[in-house]
């Protein structure tokens, strides 16, 4: 085993969300890829939106890091594993700096900042604020003073004249210097909707965003000065353990991958080509047959908005029936979920889907599961161990109504799943939830996953099943 080594870097946090990290965050990322850096940009939290922002700006995929789906030690060998060898890492913290899931703060922007060893720059929305600034600022420095809290960029300011009063504030009362002044600019707000912030690749204009942003944040953040700050971060090795060699013949696994199903984290599609698999991307609108694939992933996304797009193309979605009535196998989460049901009922309208799961899909206004999951295994299937507790996250504004009995394979411990208890409907070999899994949380489910897709394709029986071979 080798060591890596983590490059010089910081954390991005602040006081509370919607502060303006993501928006500084890739004008830092994308003026630092233009000075020539290799920047590798993580992202605190399980998301998939800002990540593809961060990955634009960076032109490299950006991570995730996460204390409850990963743990501990996952999350410092990924850390390291992924920026050894970059010039620099910038990770975007998310809500407050302080925000865990336990009452002692686990799982924070700070605690994550801490493991990693990583000064921290607090960006601050200053609106409605000037001189209470300094209170804010060292309020949270002595929280928890191990937390290293080394920089601020002041975020929305009025004008000069607030600026000025901000400045003179922190001057005055706090030892930390200010590395930005970032007047308020509404044009270069990053559009939003029930999900957060818009995916990047949704649409074209966004490439134009990300320079104007760049160009801005170029004008009014000390960027060299955020290098340096992030210079004074502490040494952090780890060892490694090398790539895995898969010796057994390669499987084919086809990924629904376009402007609706783009919710993949970059780990979960590595860990199955790791585990013997080659991917092959296939677009839900614009492709009309299943390519020669042993398995198929279908992500989460957002099938809602695009629902007319979507079931024009009958033909793909009689193959995607086709395909795992032949007992082939089918992963699918949350969008992916949607896709396979009968129908989805959004607007006043009733879209008919692929059939396979006996459900309407009903949209809603408020979140219908929100935040971390934990779920029991309660059924064998192919894609999880009995008895296996996993841990994931959801978010989705629709709910399933059932008109059949369906097979629920888990047993809900926290969220709300498919029906508020059960989730990960077992239909053949197909399996889909509402439930995202990380496969550095879950090691088990790329393995088992390529295995299956293997077994199957070695025996060439389409017709052969989870429940057949359970029996043989």
């Amino acid at each position: 085993m080798r060591l890596k080594k983590a490059p010089p870097r910081v954390l991005l946090g602040s006081p509370f969300g919607h502060s303006g990290k993501t928006v500084i965050s890739c004008g830092i990322s994308r003026i630092l890829r233009e000075r020539g850096y290799k920047l590798q940009t993580f992202k605190k939290g399980p998301d998939y939106v800002d990540p593809s922002w961060l990955s634009a700006a960076s032109g490299r995929p950006c991570r995730n890091l996460d204390l409850y789906l990963m743990g501990t030690e996952k999350v410092l060998e990924h850390f390291v594993h992924c920026s050894a060898g970059s010039d620099f890492a910038l990770i975007e913290g998310n809500m407050g700096l302080y925000d865990g899931l336990e009452e002692n703060g686990f799982g924070s922007s700070a605690h994550l900042s801490r493991l990693l060893k990583t000064p921290v720059v607090l960006v601050v929305n200053t609106e409605k604020i000037t001189r209470s600034i300094a209170a804010l600022v060292k309020g949270y420095m002595d929280f928890e003073p191990e937390t290293m809290i080394s920089a601020v960029i002041l975020n929305r300011v009025s004008g000069e004249r607030h600026a000025l009063k901000l400045i003179q504030a922190i001057e005055k009362n706090v030892n930390i210097p200010v590395l930005g002044v970032v007047p308020k600019e509404e044009s270069l707000l990053i559009a939003e909707r029930h999900l957060g912030l818009i995916p990047f690749g949704e649409e074209r204009k966004n490439r134009l965003l990300l320079e104007r942003i760049a160009s801005f944040i170029e004008r009014h953040v000390d960027v060299e000065g955020v290098v340096d700050l992030g210079k004074q971060a502490q040494e952090l090795v780890f060892k490694d353990k090398g790539e895995k060699v898969v010796k057994e013949s390669r499987v084919k696994i086809g990924v629904f991958y376009d402007h609706i199903f783009n919710f993949y984290y970059p780990e979960n599609l590595e860990a199955l080509i790791r585990e013997g698999a080659d991917l092959v991307f296939i677009n839900s609108t614009a492709e009309r047959k299943i390519p020669e694939v042993d398995g198929l992933y279908i992500g989460g996304g957002f099938p809602e908005l695009h629902l007319k797009e979507l079931t024009s193309n009958r033909e793909l979605m009689d193959e995607v029936a086709q395909f795992v009535e032949d007992g082939k196998p089918v992963y699918a989460e949350c969008g992916g979920l949607m896709y396979l049901c009968d129908h989805v009922f959004f607007d006043g309208y009733n879209f008919k889907m692929v059939g396979l799961i006996p459900a309407q899909v009903l949209l809603t206004k408020k979140p219908q599961g929100h935040g971390y999951v934990e779920a029991k295994v309660v059924e064998e299937n192919p894609y999880y161990n009995l008895w296996e507790r996993i841990k994931g996250h959801e978010f989705h504004y629709s709910t399933l109504k059932l008109k059949d009995k369906v097979l629920f394979t888990l047993r809900m411990e926290r969220g709300k799943g498919g029906d508020g208890i059960n989730d990960g409907i077992l239909y053949k070999n197909m399996f889909a939830s509402y439930m995202h899994i990380h496969a550095l949380g879950v090691p088990s489910w790329a393995e088992r996953f390529v295995r299956l897709c293997r077994e199957l394709k070695e025996k060439n029986e389409c017709n052969y099943t989870f429940e057949e071979a359970r029996h043989n």
